[in-house]
This record gives structure tokens, sequence and C-alpha cells, in this order.
């Protein structure tokens, strides 16, 4: 099964700036082509999957309730441009929490690879907009997407702690590099 991981804030929706979070339903805001792109990668049977760090939760700035009501909008609307994603994937815990499942490490995509066996990270991409997705991607055995549609930067690229497989401007572009490649 070829899989393709999508982080959310910056990738999927806009990204809300440094040190802020989407903590409700009108700061949710889809970046263009987003939910074209999702469909396009549905239609090609990629099997989707969301995994996001959403420590605002742990922290206290919004609740379980909230998330889950933004989660189910997202999914709504992706349904109704004809997309399908799969699992939504959340790591709600602190920086200081050190927990496995919060980016940069693997935990959140080993747990999904556990419950659909089927999945080969090695023909499986991440889709992320910084550099600690690349590294969560790498770690895992993914092929590595950074999309400039969020947090990074190109202009920043020699502090970067680890280089992508490929970069593009956003998840329309990422996508159909993907569905194009044999």
């Amino acid at each position: 099964m070829k899989a393709v991981f999508l982080d959310r804030d910056g990738v999927i929706n806009k990204y809300p700036g440094e040190s802020r979070y989407v903590s409700s339903l009108k700061d949710f805001r889809f970046l263009p082509n987003t939910k074209k792109a999702i469909a396009l990668l549905t239609r090609k049977g990629f099997a989707l999957f969301v995994i996001s760090n959403q420590a605002g939760v742990g922290k206290k700035l919004y609740s379980r309730r909230t998330l889950g009501l933004i989660t189910a909008r997202m999914l709504m609307e992706v349904r109704n441009a004809g997309g399908d994603i799969m699992e939504v994937n959340y790591c709600t815990h602190r920086s200081d929490e050190n927990c496995a499942c919060r980016k940069p490490r693997a935990g959140l995509i080993k747990r999904v690879k556990e419950k659909y066996e089927k999945i080969d990270l090695r023909k499986s991409f991440f889709i992320g907009d910084t550099i600690r997705d690349v590294m969560t991607a790498q770690d895992a055995g993914c092929k590595s997407i950074l999309v400039l549609s969020g947090k990074q930067k190109l202009s920043n690229q020699k502090n970067w702690e680890r280089r992508p497989d490929f970069v593009f401007k956003d998840l329309l572009e990422a996508a159909q590099f993907i569905t194009k490649r044999k």
C-alpha cells in the first residue's frame, strides 16, 4: 500500500505563525488547491494520513473537543471535494513531555504502520512544511517532501539540519509530482 502522510498546519491549512495555534474553527483556513491535491492523491490510490503536533491542547490553549471539531470540519470539506483522509493522528503533548509521538520522532507514523501493515514506508511520502517533518519522514523510512507553503523558507536552507528529498511550492505541486512517478 502506498501512503502519503501529511502534516496539517502549513500544508493543508494556513500556517498560523511562530508559537501560534489554530485554536478555533474560524482560525482553520485551507490553503489554495489543498482539497484538489488531496482529491488527486485519493483518485490515484494513495492512502492518506494526517500526522501533526498539536501541543496547544497540552498547553491548554484549546480543548480536545475543539481540536475534534476542527478535524471533523477538515475531513468533511476534504470528502466533499473528492478526497479521503483515512486517519488523523495528533500528538497533543508539550515538547517538555518527551513523548515518542511528537515530531521529529516517528512514533505516529510507526503507529499507523502497525495498524495498516500493508503500508510500504519505502514507497511512501511525508509532506511537511518544516525540517522537523523532514526528519520524521527520514527516520520512519519515507521519502521527505518539504513544501514552502508554511513555516520553512528556501532562504533558510543553509541552516537546515537535514535535506529533504524533494521541495515543492505547495501540496498540489507535491501531489502532481507523486502521482506522475512510476
